[in-house]
């Protein structure tokens, strides 16, 4: 019987089985009607049994008489009575139902059998348990499934292709039922329905996304990898010069135990011969990276670290040829990087004793940053663990290798692996070296040097690289003698782009506050409040930042501030405008005024009846006026501020802004607070809030003004 049939048998079967169910309800069923239904509706699927049997096969009439009874079956009469039929059909459901569960278990020991088998590499015999678990289960859908999987170890993917699809019938939003169709498909080289899978998995389950994204995206490159090697071939074909070359030379470099300057040679002239994709193609075609392991001059020679002249010009030669080969080339990359020997080395090359060396290899390896592909290439097929602090080294040379390993670390850094690889050798390596480079830049290549911590501030995004660096006071310390040397007091920026660069990193350590902040907290914010008046705005900028991260960790250090003037600075910089630097400089007074009276008393002083915080309390910022409001209700703390507010419209500022939607529940917050302070502290306001019908918005507050 084929599968089609038996399917249709089981779909029979289980529609059977759904009807008499029915029956069996609305016969037991204490509503007469329905009962009268069932009745008719038995007597009617019995007649209908009957005219089927007769026509199926018709006989003569025999009339002997057999006594049931005496056989322990039931007459006829007793069969049309409705509640023996019934009991029979109960029964008959019943023991249905008990070999289902038996041979559920067996299918499911089956299974086990299988899963240990596949485990252990014996497909053919995972296959066999899959197999026989369906003969005892034939909807049992994870067997289905992991046969596909089966399957296409054994390459056999129109098998698989069938297994998932008849899993797919037991439930059509199966994920590995369409995960497996999907890979079975790629193989077979059908792109189009290959991708249609992984459009199901996204439409079945969306937080598939990244999983399908990747699944596509190798569907995309093994079709580009197809049509590049087709196109290659019909170019071959016609005769195209440069593509006949590539063989012939190719060939000539294949001749065993010649002289190294005879390969050298022989790299740079097929470097020259390719010029596009079609070459690039079929360097790969015609086995082109199987130079390194089938010629044993060469491999020598390129896996040697100390090497001769000849054998310096030979590695040039060759890593120019693989930028050739590789630039655009994703399946070029994948297949270079994936080379045994290759991937051992490159990481070496980058620390070879000749520059020249060094130069070529980090031009090979910017190819791959320049795509996603080919960095997550990087990450997945080398260990880069110590690449952080062997691109750091750069920044001691003087050439374009310093650049170019920083761009090269620049474009790591995205990769959350390479991140996760970084926490290795961070503590130990990095940050040792990262310090001395802080330390010494006036001996550094200083453009190089900022890149670099612009890619550590970069690297804050990794929680536990930000609390590895923010924990180490040698970090800090080496960060504030940087800023102490580009900024020595005497109005000259000395390095101002390492100045900037360097705030903008401390602003991503102190994030998180923590006891070496706390500590450091006096030191760092008397540097950024030195630094206030730096004629470069972007400094400054950066430097209010850094106070209103740091301030918050050490009420010794507000206070401090304070007395050095931090308050007349922040309300200049509120008055004169500027977006950013506004933000974190009400940010810094909101955290001077929580805890020192002083900066209360200063802010009402410096701000005639409040107006700049009346004006930022209709910022649209919503941490501007969050921030604004807070400061507010601090400095109705100082005697007569409320009273000097009467002629004011403060009322109804604060009411707008207690009652509007905010993303940030601060900002309501803080305005109720500051209501319903100004409010108690002089009832006159209170007079206003009912004029505006405000006492509701007052009264739905009341939770926060009750820590008044």
């Amino acid at each position: 019987m084929s599968k089609e049939q038996e399917e249709r048998d089981l779909q029979k079967f289980l529609c059977d089985v759904d009807d008499i169910t029915n029956l069996i309800q609305g016969l037991n069923s204490a509503d007469p009607a329905i009962q009268e239904k069932a009745i008719t509706d038995t007597e009617k699927r019995l007649s209908s049994t009957t005219v089927k049997n007769e026509n199926k096969c018709k006989t003569k009439v025999d009339r002997t008489l057999i006594n049931t009874r005496s056989m322990g079956l039931p007459d006829q009469e007793e069969m049309m009575n409705p509640e023996n039929f019934l009991a029979a059909v109960e029964k008959d459901a019943q023991e249905r139902a008990k070999r289902r569960k038996e041979n559920e278990a067996l299918a499911n020991a089956l299974k086990e059998m299988g899963n240990d088998a596949f485990g252990k590499g014996d497909y053919a015999l995972a296959i066999q348990k899959y197999t026989e678990g369906l003969k005892k289960q034939k909807d049992m859908q994870v067997l289905y499934t992991n046969r596909a999987q089966a399957y296409i170890k054994l390459q056999e993917y129109e098998k698989a292709i069938s297994d998932c699809d008849w899993a797919l019938r037991c439930d059509e939003k199966c994920i590995k039922a369409l995960f497996h169709m999907g890979k079975s498909y790629l193989a077979l080289k059908q792109y189009s329905q290959s991708r249609e899978c992984y459009q199901k998995i996204l439409e079945a389950d969306p937080h598939k996304e990244k999983l399908c994204k990747d699944c596509i995206n190798e569907i995309d490159l093994d079709e580009k990898r197809q049509c590049e090697e087709e196109r290659a071939m019909e170019e071959l074909e016609a005769g195209r010069q440069t593509a006949v070359s590539v063989n012939q030379l190719l060939q000539k470099l294949n001749r065993p135990d010649e002289n190294i300057l005879y390969y050298a040679g022989g790299i740079q002239l097929l470097t020259g011969v390719i010029r596009d994709c079609t070459e690039q193609t079929l360097f790969r075609t015609n086995n082109g990276f199987s130079i390194i392991n089938d010629n044993e001059v060469v491999r020598r020679v390129f896996c040697t670290m100390a090497k001769s002249p000849a054998e310096v010009e030979f590695s040039i030669s060759l890593l120019l040829l693989w930028q050739a080969v590789c630039k655009g080339n994703e399946e070029n990359q994948r297949l270079l990087l994936t080379h045994p020997d290759v991937n051992v080395q490159l990481p070496a090359l980058l620390l070879s004793e000749f520059p020249a060396i060094q130069e070529q290899c980090l031009a090979l390896l910017s190819l791959y940053v320049q795509t996603e592909n080919g960095r997550r290439l990087l990450v997945r097929h080398l260990d880069l663990t110590k690449w952080l602090q062997t691109l750091m080294s750069f920044i001691s040379v003087f050439d374009r290798r310093a650049s170019c390993a920083m761009d090269l670390l620049t474009s790591l850094i995205v990769e959350d692996k390479f991140r996760i690889q970084c926490r290795i050798k961070l503590s130990t390596e990095v940050l040792p070296l990262f310090t001395q480079l802080l330390s010494s830049v006036k001996t550094v290549n200083r453009p190089a040097l900022t890149q670099c911590i612009a890619a550590m501030g970069d690297l804050c995004s990794d929680l536990v690289i930000r609390m590895q660096m923010a924990e180490s006071p040698e970090c800090w310390q080496a960060c504030l003698s940087l800023a102490d040397e580009c900024w020595p007091g005497d109005n000259i920026t000395r390095y101002p782009e390492c100045l900037y660069a360097v705030l903008g990193f401390m602003m991503n350590l102190s994030l998180e506050p923590n006891l070496t902040i706390q500590e450091l907290a006096e030191g760092i914010s008397s540097k950024s409040l030195s630094l206030l008046g730096n004629k470069d705005g972007r400094i400054v900028t950066r430097a209010v930042g850094l106070l209103s991260h740091i301030l918050p960790a050490s009420p010794v250090a507000v206070e401090e501030a304070v007395k050095q003037g931090v308050v007349k600075k922040m309300i200049q910089f509120l008055k004169a405008g500027g977006q950013t630097t506004s933000v974190y400089a009400m940010k810094t007074l909101a955290v001077c005024t929580r805890s020192s009276q002083q900066a209360q008393e200063q802010v009402v002083k410096l701000d005639g009846k409040c107006k700049m915080l009346l004006k930022l309390l209709r910022s649209e910022n919503e941490v501007v006026a969050g921030n604004a409001a807070f400061c507010l209700r601090k400095c109705l703390e100082v005697p007569g501020t409320a009273t000097n507010l009467l002629e004011t419209d403060v009322v109804r500022i604060l009411l707008r802004l207690a009652s509007r939607d905010s993303q940030k529940t601060m900002v309501q917050e803080n305005a109720a607070v500051a209501l319903g302070k100004l409010c108690s502290t002089d009832a006159r306001h209170t007079s206003r809030l009912r004029e505006l019908n405000g006492m509701a918005v007052l009264k739905d507050s009341v939770k926060h003004v009750q820590g008044v």
